[in-house]
């Protein structure tokens, strides 16, 4: 069975991809308690392009919980069979298997047009429903390779290896949501498909690639910011601009404190005692940077100060698309889409020569910003410590010393 992902979605606009998820309860039908049957439907741009069902078996709910999944027939009933005895107890077999389970969530019936009849997308369907219809004590039962009747079933059992379900017999595989695996295989599978939305073709799969979105290409990369994407980033520069001048002015010359400033606290430890000259910089790099991107609509960092900022601006960016959608969208409005817009993996990887700035973060490599220091010498570090942080990397491309501050 192949893990990789295959061609079929490649031209889709796998970006409007929606769930809408369907479920009828009876209030009083005693049928009701023990089983839900859930349809979701899978669209694209708000028209229908695929369907999954997903029965939720309710352990504690059911009086026999065999015989009811038993009453659903088809891919739900083999599973009681296989994972429940006929007093409707999970069996022995079941229960050395799982981590932890007390309910199950049962995934048939795919239907998906060819467009999107993809392992990888089918895997992010699958992921989402999880999500949605499940805890840490379910276990989600999806058909294994003798239990695949159809092109549905097919994909679903590629999805579950791709999610890292488990075989628990020739028909059945199974996710335990108690364990950390098949979170960790969400999000990969999550990534892949975002870098194939982004850049039209499928990333390359590496199983031993745990970051970045598993993309590689020949050749030469665009490395221009899209408009959607500057402006957001521009946004969280200029929040971040402001928290820090109101650091500035609260710390003045003060070492800074445990706890202390929003921008300044989140800087590598050995800037804690730096002097307000230091810090009034170290302001400045935002506003340059903000600067650049209502400019030129790019943007490139010039000294390490500038680098440092970057990447406090890439992170404040990012959390803004996760959490700020309104603003986000107040942001961009009248602004072109593009698929590419909002891959701040990709920014992080292609608006600097290196992440060298990053090192002071970690306390093993301790002092690395020191020019004596063996690791400084052997990677050829240079402008790490804190003194040099607004010296540029290029005289020749140099801010202008007498720019000025935003505050006096």
């Amino acid at each position: 069975m192949s893990t990789r992902p295959g061609p079929a979605a490649v031209g889709a606009d796998l970006a409007l991809l929606s769930l809408d998820f369907h479920h009828t309860h009876q209030l009083l039908d005693p049928a009701a308690q023990g089983v839900q049957d859930w349809e979701v439907r899978i669209a694209a741009a708000g028209t229908q392009v695929g369907s999954v069902r997903a029965v939720r078996g309710l352990y504690w709910k059911s009086d026999n919980l065999r015989e009811r999944m038993a009453d659903e027939q088809s891919f739900p009933a083999l599973v009681a069979v296989q994972l429940l005895d006929e007093e409707g107890r999970f069996t022995y077999e079941f229960e050395e298997f799982i981590e932890s389970a007390s309910s199950v969530l049962v995934l048939d019936r795919l239907q998906m047009d060819e467009a999107f009849a993809d392992p990888l997308v089918v895997a992010v369907v699958v992921a989402a429903v999880i999500d949605r219809l499940t805890d840490n004590y379910f276990a989600v039962v999806l058909p294994a390779k003798n239990a695949c009747t159809d092109a549905g079933s097919a994909l679903l059992a590629e999805a579950g290896t791709l999610l890292s379900a488990q075989e628990f017999s020739d028909e059945l595989q199974i996710i335990d949501n108690a364990l950390a695996a098949p979170e960790e295989a969400a999000q990969r599978v999550r990534m892949r498909l975002r870098s194939l939305a982004r850049h039209g073709q499928p990333a390359a799969w590496d199983e031993g690639d745990e970051e970045g979105d598993g993309w590689d290409e020949d050749g030469e990369e665009d490395e221009e910011l899209t408009a959607r994407t500057a402006a957001v980033l521009r946004a969280a520069l200029e929040e971040l601009s402001e928290q820090i001048w109101q650091d500035v002015a609260a710390v003045g010359d003060a070492p800074l404190g445990r706890g202390q400033g929003r921008v300044l606290g989140s800087l590598p430890p050995i800037t804690f005692g730096q002097d307000q000259k230091w810090r009034r910089q170290m302001a400045r790099c935002f506003d340059d940077l903000a600067a650049d991107l209502a400019e030129k609509g790019t943007v490139r960092p010039l000294c390490t100060g500038e680098e440092m900022a970057l990447h406090l601006g890439i992170d404040r960016a990012k959390s803004l698309t996760r959490n700020r959608p309104r603003l986000v969208a107040e942001t961009v409005e009248g602004l072109g889409e593009n698929r590419r817009d909002f891959d701040w993996d990709w920014c992080s990887t292609v608006l600097f020569e290196d992440h060298d700035v990053l090192m002071l973060f970690d306390a093993s490599v301790d002092g690395v910003e020191d020019r004596g220091n063996e690791i400084n010498q052997a990677l050829g570090l240079a402008n790490l410590a804190a003194a040099d942080w607004f010296k540029p990397f290029r005289p020749r491309q140099a801010r202008d010393r007498d720019r000025g501050f935003r505050h006096s």
